[in-house]
């Protein structure tokens, strides 16, 4: 699973974007610099998109990587590519699990930390995005959504919070979204979910930072995953690879705090967050 089907949408200000009336200077990520105190992850939703991408670049680095998803056989098939590749000090280990199960998370997550000889990284990398035409009110998917992109974060972080806590140390990144920034009509309830997701990770920041843990809240923008088929990318703007979210994430989550993928989309979502109602509302987002 995974949660990186994200665009910013095709009215006014996108416009500004396709246009050029909004011009950034792009900027070229150069190594990721990984600390060394990530020697053991665990990327939960590592079996597609930016998740994989992840458990790829950290493995490369050198970090032992614990692969955590529902599907099987896409963590089998990312696990044999990555020690095809060479040049990792261990092979990731694959753990199947559905984020559903919230109660079995905590146990899980100590498994995989014993497995691995200890843990320094908790990425949450899950989720779903039910698309909500003007004509539909399908509770039963949002309600799913709810579940996986809140109830599973809430489980993981937890107990990723709990054991650093203990330790007086280590680092939590949850994927958001810039979605998360403003309600949107063709996906309410995902939206709300990443909203809840920066609050929540703001909050748990807050109540172990002082304990030597980072919190980190990425947010990226559209990224070229799977989940993008069938649309016109054209119309996505910004629109990057995994593989360069991966990187710029892995670069920037050395520091504690909100990231957005890529770093240009602070500006415009600072934008669109100073949008009235009354105007947002008429957008085609």
């Amino acid at each position: 699973m995974q949660h990186d089907r994200v665009w910013f949408g095709y009215g006014t200000l996108p416009g500004l974007l396709q246009s050029g009336t909004l011009i950034f200077k792009s900027s070229t990520i150069r190594g990721i610099g990984m600390s060394s105190s990530w020697q053991r992850a665990i990327i939960v939703g590592a079996s597609s998109g930016i998740g994989e991408a992840l458990a790829r670049k950290l493995a490369q680095e050198g970090c032992t990587v614990a692969l955590v998803a529902r599907r099987e056989q896409e963590l089998i098939r990312i696990k044999e590519a990555i020690a095809a590749v060479g040049g990792c000090s261990t092979v990731p280990r694959t753990y199947v699990h559905d984020v559903n199960n919230t109660n079995a998370a905590a146990n899980l997550l100590n498994e995989i930390a014993h497995d691995l000889g200890g843990l320094d990284l908790l990425i949450y990398s899950a989720g779903v995005m039910p698309l909500d035409p003007d004509d539909s009110y399908n509770t039963p998917a949002d309600l799913s959504a709810i579940a996986v992109n809140v109830s599973g974060a809430i489980a993981w972080c937890n107990a990723a919070a709990e054991r650093f806590y203990r330790q007086q140390r280590g680092t939590i990144v949850g994927i958001s979204s810039v979605a998360g920034d403003r309600g949107r009509r063709g996906f309410p309830v995902y939206s709300a979910t990443k909203a809840f997701m920066d609050t929540y990770l703001e909050g748990i920041r807050n109540k172990v930072g002082r304990y030597g843990v980072k919190v980190v809240t990425v947010k990226p923008g559209p990224v070229d995953t799977p989940l993008v088929e069938g649309l016109d990318k054209k119309k996505l703007p910004m629109l990057i690879t995994s593989d360069q979210a991966a990187e710029m994430i892995l670069h920037g989550m050395v520091r504690d705090g909100v990231l957005y993928v890529p770093g240009k989309w602070r500006l415009v979502m600072w934008l669109v967050r100073h949008v009235p109602s009354f105007v947002f509302k008429r957008l085609n987002v």
